[in-house]
């Protein structure tokens, strides 16, 4: 049965796909600023802007009527770590625009914020498929699992019509073709 936190956790699969190609990114020094740019703006539309959401406006609120703290706990550290991905976000778009305003030492910043947020990603991504995900399946009745699920179809079929969705997916592929051949 697909569930809300199965649907995360494809999310994730996508978003883990994107980091990998990262990492090639930074350990080869890229500079190729139209593909750290495409890798931006996936974080920011789909990771952050399509994916978090999806947690931040659904899941946890109701994670929270069920009882779960947040100040504290597993949601609270959740949304500690999507602040702390925006920071990095916010480092690396920064850091692209002082390159492009011709800081040569700014790759070198641009760099360390994007293995801030690999490494953040992936201790985060951890943390909500191994813990969090598992609490909210034992917390919530297959009954709010699937209206849970039904929003979320309903936030892509609003929110990412026209192939929106799709269009993120190729692109992280596509990416993947270049830097994991």
């Amino acid at each position: 049965m697909d569930t809300a936190t199965k649907n995360l956790e494809n999310d994730h699969e996508y978003i883990l796909r994107l980091i990998a190609v990262m990492e090639i990114m930074v350990l080869t020094v890229s500079t190729d600023l139209k593909h750290i740019e495409m890798v931006v703006n996936l974080i920011k539309n789909y990771a952050d802007g399509y994916h978090h959401a999806k947690e931040e406006n659904l899941l946890f609120p109701l994670m929270v009527e069920k009882g779960f703290s947040l100040e504290q706990g597993p949601v609270s550290v959740m949304l500690h770590d999507h602040e702390q991905g925006r920071k990095y976000v916010k480092g690396m778009t920064d850091e692209i625009a002082n390159f492009k305003g011709g800081d040569i030492s700014a790759l070198t910043e641009l760099y360390e914020h994007m293995q801030g947020y690999i490494d953040l990603l992936r201790a985060h991504i951890g943390k909500e498929n191994n813990v969090l995900f598992r609490m909210a399946d034992k917390a919530l009745t297959p009954e709010e699992q699937q209206k849970l699920l039904k929003r979320f179809k309903t936030i892509e079929e609003q929110d990412y019509t026209n192939g929106r969705l799709s269009r993120f997916i190729t692109d992280i592929e596509g990416l993947e073709a270049i830097y994991r051949g």
